[in-house]
């Protein structure tokens, strides 16, 4: 992926300096366990909207309070990872400020916190076994930048372009979040089925997917960013954390009624949907008779 000497983003801050945050998710007044936080993470744990969102499901709580946060670091001009997800980011907003204000609307653009182990957000205590999740009461996406480690090396998905899927995936999440898309699924929440409610998460993971790949193709017609075998690390990331894959490598079955972010097969597809059309009107999959 060309992306040295691109434009960085100055909407990044660097908590890992930090004392990080520390102690358990707390929703509606009450700790969450650890046993509870390994149901989140079956559920969520990779490229997911939030499994904060899942854990104040399972403790029967609501939204946490938001956090008072210390002022922002930014990160060190040496540290190559920083700048390479700084970098991406900014791509980001400059594909997305485009597409909103071409649809007449404006484009809010998120924040990324870097972190280690630990740290609060608005959504709760985020973790980095977690790995990468938006939080929408805050608007700003959490990574802790090991997990791309945990990505090559366990997961089997190396590459730059497969870390740069990641920034975008959680971006679209924001997106989602401005076209009041994230809203109405949570809307859904205890008035239908658990089967149901994953069903709609899938739809939510895979739109998401798609919108990484809209960012994708954007900034390839622009600033001409791929370079060969780019493609193929975003399809083999998005193939390794597909549902079914993930419950493959645990040892356990694969149950599609379980599933909240789809399948190998329906992550590629949607992503390769983005990126082929760019358009923001070809990733409604809460409309596809067919994911």
């Amino acid at each position: 992926m060309k992306w040295e000497g691109n434009r960085e983003s100055d909407n990044v801050e660097d908590r890992r300096g930090s004392g990080g945050g520390g102690g358990m998710p707390v929703f509606g007044g009450r700790s969450i366990g650890i046993g509870t936080i390994v149901i989140a993470l079956v559920g969520g744990w990779v490229l997911g909207i939030n499994p904060l969102t899942i854990l104040g499901l399972l403790s029967g709580g609501g939204m946490p309070a938001q956090v008072q946060q210390a002022p922002a670091q930014r990160p060190p001009a040496d540290d190559t990872m920083a700048r390479f997800v700084s970098t991406v980011l900014a791509d980001t907003e400059d594909v997305w400020q485009r597409v909103f204000r071409e649809g007449g609307g404006r484009y809010q653009e998120p924040r990324l916190v870097l972190f280690r182990g630990a740290t609060p957000t608005a959504c709760g205590t985020g973790q980095a076994a977690m790995g990468p999740f938006y939080c929408p009461a805050d608007q700003k996406v959490y990574i802790d930048l090991g997990f791309y480690e945990t990505l090559k090396s366990r997961l089997g998905a190396p590459g730059d372009f497969a870390q740069a899927y990641v920034i975008a995936h959680e971006v679209g999440h924001h997106v989602q979040h401005l076209l009041g898309i994230t809203s109405k699924v949570d809307q859904m929440r205890g008035r239908v089925s658990q089967k149901e409610y994953n069903a709609m998460s899938v739809r939510l993971e895979l739109q998401a997917d798609c919108f990484a790949g809209v960012w994708a193709h954007h900034a390839q017609n622009a600033r001409q960013i791929l370079e060969q075998g780019d493609v193929e690390e975003a399809m083999n990331a998005a193939a390794r954390i597909g549902d079914d894959a993930l419950q493959r490598a645990s040892g356990g079955a694969v149950v599609p009624d379980s599933f909240t972010h789809g399948s190998s097969a329906q992550r590629q597809r949607w992503f390769h949907t983005g990126l082929k059309q760019g358009s923001v009107q070809a990733c409604d999959t809460f409309s596809a008779r067919s994911l």
